[in-house]
């Protein structure tokens, strides 16, 4: 973005950069575990938030709102392996959330660094600094205890929020080793990825029999107002989720996106109790989900530390992910 290093953005910018990234992503949560209540055909899903996301950057370029290049077959070259671990960890993710509560499936989901630094470990990165260890091991720690008590226990869900994670893993590793083109933007980042996806679910589609029951279930529920209006919330969404990340890493920094999430996955915890049903409260498991929200906060403020006090090419991987985007926003 030009003239970024000039002007510094106000406080008022920078807050509701984080709030607002903080708002999409908790209710993208929310949206898609109520939509896959009423639809579970999740590769269907996100299969058709691609194509709209696809459509709505093409009528923003057409009416002049967004701006994005033609799409380059050498550049989409280099992006197919990371469009295929994105929407394998996303295919997953939604899977999951079939069969897992809410606040489970952010327990779960807090494993990734975990499976991030075991993936740095083995790639020669060496060993992280203690506090960052031992948060990962109090967050892994937690969702043992949790799963102990979770009377909803649902193998399948859970083996796919676990693959989702691997997946997630082997996102971040890609992008932060991918020389990603120069010169993208984010709109560009995105079509990209949406225009790529198609094929990979399309497959999908029809290798895990979804079509063509996924095409009669939604011509039979569209008469229905209030699962139409959520139908159009899920799809919509994944744009503003993507928008909003960008918006905060680029006002603020990619350790601000962090923390975020973090933070957006204690109150996605707290209101999962009480909001869409499907969870049983149960002391061992409500004691195993605070235990990994301390280790998911204690996470974040050991980077944050580390951040501080370390040369500044130490970041994590999850802020590498997200510097790469910014470098490809701008």
């Amino acid at each position: 973005m030009d003239g970024a290093g000039e002007v510094e953005p106000s406080q008022f910018r920078s807050l509701v950069a984080a709030l607002s990234y903080g708002v999409a992503s908790m209710a993208m949560v929310f949206i898609n575990k109520a939509i896959l209540m009423k639809y579970a055909y999740s590769m269907t899903l996100l299969m058709l938030q691609q194509v709209v996301t696809a459509a709505l950057i093409y009528l923003g370029r057409a009416r002049g709102y967004t701006k994005s290049n033609s799409l380059s077959l050498t550049i989409a070259k280099k992006l197919l392996p990371i469009s295929i671990f994105y929407n394998a960890n996303v295919a997953f993710a939604l899977a999951s959330l079939k069969g897992v509560n809410i606040p489970m499936y952010i327990a779960l989901k807090r494993l990734t660094p975990l499976a991030v630094l075991v993936a740095g470990f083995f790639s020669g990165k060496g060993r992280p600094a203690m506090q960052v260890s031992l948060s990962v091991l109090v967050t892994a720690f937690g969702v043992i205890i949790a799963a102990i008590g979770d009377f909803s226990f649902d193998l399948f869900g859970y083996t796919m929020a676990l693959t989702s994670v691997f997946f997630q893993t082997m996102y971040l590793v890609l992008v932060e080793k991918s020389g990603a083109e120069e010169g993208l933007s984010s709109v560009d980042i995105m079509l990209y990825n949406a225009v790529l996806s198609l094929p990979f679910l399309l497959f999908l589609i029809i290798a895990t029999g979804e079509f063509p029951q996924s095409l009669s279930l939604l011509i039979e529920k569209a008469h229905s107002v209030s699962f139409f209006l959520v139908f159009i919330l899920s799809l919509v969404m994944g744009i503003l989720l993507n928008f909003t990340m960008f918006l905060c890493t680029i006002v603020n920094s990619a350790l601000t996106t962090t923390i975020v999430g973090v933070l957006k996955g204690v109150g996605s915890t707290t209101l999962g109790f009480v909001l869409l049903g499907g969870v049983e409260v149960h002391a061992l498991n409500a004691t195993g989900l605070i235990i990994n929200t301390i280790g998911g906060v204690w996470y974040s403020f050991a980077k944050f530390q580390q951040k501080r006090r370390g040369p500044k090419n130490m970041i994590s991987d999850e802020e590498a992910l997200l510097k790469e985007k910014t470098k490809l926003s701008q």
